[in-house]
């Protein structure tokens, strides 16, 4: 019976990546796995096809031959077979499908022999910050409750004087084997958790954890113009590894607490400013203050509108890394006068009648433009 296309046993096109083909390979050989499908042989010759696929076309070398060649690639030479008429490449690709598939289930992988150094976690710290230290910059002492080398036995999990033997359970691979049918699956030793050896007398004060618990102070400097949801990343400061293990990394994700004043874009920051409308229509001038606790003088001009801003230039963020600054952008809101007086009332109703078109041009522009609307 002649053999079916690679590709097409995978169900994938011809010109598919790494990834499309790993991904296809996994769904099927979850389908037609022997265990799921105990008793068929339809399943079981299935199973045995796509995994001869997987391992040819998983390989540059052997993927460009059969491209080229075809089946007739491997006719020649092409190696003994095993037990069940499985050949080398078949116990490959095996070793692949039970690492991607159930791995997850039997914990976190270890390289061949297994390994006592596991790294520490990574942890997260969240600092909130004023907007004003935002803008200078500060160093931050803060309190992280973490996982720090064990001091009695350095880390090495082994009561003081003891050592470590082998794991007679494995006999130091870190891994078993156990039959399942007609193959048998590797996974990590449950009784060393695939170290390959086991403490002699575990440390008193750590339990052969070789970490325990504690509080630490770090300093931490935020730089100036520092933006909110900023990651510092602190390496090595996370928690201490499993029995000397390197540790893992601090991270601190920053926020910067809202402002009274200031609403920040970037470099930049906005102020709303509510002036008279005196001052709108005669001009005038005021002062707000500044990030550096100094001030700065916004002048407005005569006629100013609702709504316009006025710019200035440098007084912003600093920028992050650099010696340059953001701008401050002040947006004037005209405030209309009310509880007026009878006096006051009467000096607008005057000033209503001597007003021409040119002192309000833009809403004599608008309802000019309505009226013909109508009239149309």
């Amino acid at each position: 019976m002649a053999k079916r296309d690679f590709y097409e046993v995978l169900g994938v096109p011809k010109g598919s990546d790494e990834a499309a083909l790993k991904s296809a390979y996994r769904k099927l050989a979850m389908q037609f796995h022997p265990d799921r499908n105990p008793g068929n042989a339809d399943a079981e010759h299935k199973f045995k096809e796509i995994s001869e696929a997987y391992d040819c076309l998983k390989d540059p070398q052997k993927r460009a031959a059969y491209d080229r060649f075809g089946h007739a690639a491997f006719q020649n030479g092409g190696g003994g077979r095993g037990p069940h008429g499985f050949g080398p490449e078949f116990s490959s690709s095996m070793s692949d499908i039970f690492e991607d598939i159930f791995g997850d289930f039997m914990g976190a992988r270890t390289g061949r022999g297994g390994s006592s150094r596991l790294r520490g976690s990574d942890l997260r710290y969240n600092l909130e910050i004023t907007l004003e230290e935002a803008f200078s910059g500060r160093t931050v002492e803060i309190d992280v409750p973490t996982l720090v080398s064990c001091t009695t036995c350095d880390g090495s999990g082994a009561k003081p004087g003891t050592g470590m033997s082998t794991c007679r359970h494995c006999n130091g691979h870190g891994k078993v084997r156990a039959a399942q049918g007609f193959f048998t699956i590797e996974r990590t030793c449950p009784v060393c958790q695939g170290r390959g050896q086991m403490l002699d007398q575990p440390c008193t004060d750590c339990g052969g954890q070789g970490r325990r618990q504690e509080h630490r102070t770090l300093s931490v400097d935020v730089p100036r113009g520092i933006e909110d949801g900023t990651r510092i990343r602190l390496a090595e400061e996370g928690e201490a590894g499993l029995r000397g293990g390197p540790p893992g990394d601090l991270y601190i994700f920053v926020s910067v607490k809202p402002h009274e004043l200031f609403h920040r874009d970037g470099a930049d920051l906005y102020a709303r400013v509510p002036i008279a409308m005196t001052t709108a229509a005669l001009g005038g001038e005021f002062e707000v203050p500044t990030l550096d606790n100094a001030r700065a003088r916004v002048k407005v001009a005569p006629g100013t509108q609702p709504g316009q801003r006025v710019r200035l230039r440098g007084k912003g963020m600093p920028i992050l890394r650099s010696k340059d600054f953001g701008d401050l952008y002040v947006q004037l809101d005209v405030e209309t006068p009310q509880n007026l007086t009878k006096r006051q009332r009467e000096l607008l109703e005057q000033f209503e009648e001597a007003s021409t078109r040119e002192n309000s041009p833009t809403s004599d522009g608008f309802f000019s433009k309505l009226k013909s609307l109508f009239d149309g």
